[in-house]
C-alpha cells in the first residue's frame, strides 16, 4: 500500500510545483511563503482540536498524538531544514524555467541514496548504480541545455540555490524517515500527524518573523506582493501530499529510498504542465534529460525492490 499512497502523492506535489510557479512568477517569495505555511497551519489546526477533544479517537488515521519538549525538539529541527529548502526553492522557481526545476528536483533520490550510504551504511547494487548514472547525465545535459536559454549552471545563482533546495530536501527525506521509524529499528518512532501538524505550525510561526523582520523594511525594493488565486491551491495540494507521503514512510516495509524516488516522480506532472500552458522553451531537449532521469528511476526501483 505504501508505493500507491507515494504515488498518489507524487502528483499532488506535481501540481503543488505547478501552482508555486503561478504564484510566484513576477511576485514577492516571502509573502507568498508565509501565506502557504498560514494556510497549511489553517487546514491542520483542526486535527489538532479534533484529535484533543476525543473527536478522533487513537488508531484513527487522523488522530494526532501529544508530546513534550522531547517530541518538539525533533520536528522543530524538521521545520528548520524544510523551510530552508522551501526558502531556495521557491527563489529558484521563481527565477528558473520549470521544466529546468522539475528534472533537477528529480535528482533528489539519489542524494537520498547516497545519504543511506553514508549515514546507514547502506550499500548501492548494479542497478542502482546505473540509476545515479542516469541520473547524472540528466543533470549534466540540462546544464548545457539551459544555456540555450542564458542558463549556466556553473555561474546562475539561482540553479545553485535550486541545487541547494535539493540537497535540504534530501537531508529532510532521510531525517524523515528517522522521525517515522520504531524506536527498535533506530527511529524515533514518532506519530506521522503529530509531526505533520506541528512542523508546519512552526514553520508558520518562523516565516511571520521573517516576513516582518525582514521583508517589510525593505519591501519597497522587492518585487510587489501579488494576490493570486494560485496561492491557496500551493497550501492545499502540499497537505494533502504531504499526508500521504508520511502515512506511506511510517509503514514498516517503506524504503525512504523508493518513497523519495517515487515522490520526486512528480516531475512529470511539472513538465507537462509547463509544456501546456506555460509554453516554455526548448521542451524537446529537455523531454530527452527527463527521460533519463525516469530512466535512472526505474533502475534505483528495480535495484531497491
Amino acid at each position: 500500500m505504501w508505493i500507491s499512497l507515494a504515488f498518489i502523492a507524487a502528483v499532488l506535489y506535481g501540481f503543488y510545483d505547478s501552482f508555486k510557479k503561478l504564484s510566484l512568477r513576477e511576485n514577492a517569495v516571502v509573502p507568498v511563503l508565509f501565506i502557504n505555511t498560514l494556510f497549511c497551519s489553517l487546514l491542520l489546526i483542526p486535527f489538532l482540536v479534533l484529535s484533543k477533544t476525543g473527536t478522533f479517537a487513537p488508531g484513527s488515521a487522523f488522530y494526532m498524538a501529544g508530546g513534550g519538549w522531547e517530541v518538539q525538539k525533533y520536528i522543530i529541527l524538521k521545520s528548520f531544514i524544510v523551510l530552508s529548502s522551501w526558502a531556495s526553492g521557491y527563489y529558484a522557481i521563481k527565477n528558473l524555467p520549470l521544466s529546468i526545476v522539475g528534472p533537477v528536483n528529480a535528482t533528489r533520490p539519489v542524494l537520498v541514496l547516497l545519504g543511506g550510504m553514508l549515514l546507514f551504511g547502506e550499500r548501492l547494487n548494479a542497478y542502482q548504480w546505473t540509476g545515479v548514472f542516469f541520473a547524472a547525465l540528466s543533470f549534466y545535459l540540462l546544464g548545457r541545455g539551459g544555456k540555450k536559454e542564458g542558463i549556466d549552471f556553473k555561474s546562475n545563482k539561482w540553479v545553485y540555490l535550486l541545487v541547494l533546495a535539493a540537497v535540504l530536501g534530501a537531508t529532510a527525506g532521510l531525517y524523515d524517515r528517522y522521525l517515522m521509524a520504531p524506536v527498535e529499528n533506530g527511529g524515533v518512532g514518532l506519530d506521522r500527524m503529530t509531526v505533520l501538524v506541528w512542523f508546519n505550525i512552526y514553520q508558520c510561526a518562523i516565516m511571520l518573523v521573517v516576513l516582518l523582520a525582514v521583508w517589510l523594511p525593505v519591501r519597497a525594493k522587492d518585487t510587489p506582493f501579488q494576490w493570486r488565486g494560485a496561492i491557496p491551491m500551493i497550501s492545499i495540494f502540499l497537505v494533502i501530499a504531504d499526508f500521504l507521503y508520511l502515512y506511506a514512510l511510517a509503514q514498516p516495509e517503506a524504503m525512504v529510498g523508493i518513497v523519495s524516488m517515487i515522490k520526486r516522480s512528480s516531475v512529470v506532472v511539472s513538465f507537462l504542465f509547463a509544456a501546456l500552458f506555460l509554453r516554455e522553451k526548448n521542451l524537446r531537449s529537455k523531454a530527452f534529460d527527463l527521460l533519463l532521469v525516469l530512466i535512472g528511476m526505474v533502475f534505483l526501483y528495480l535495484g531497491s525492490r
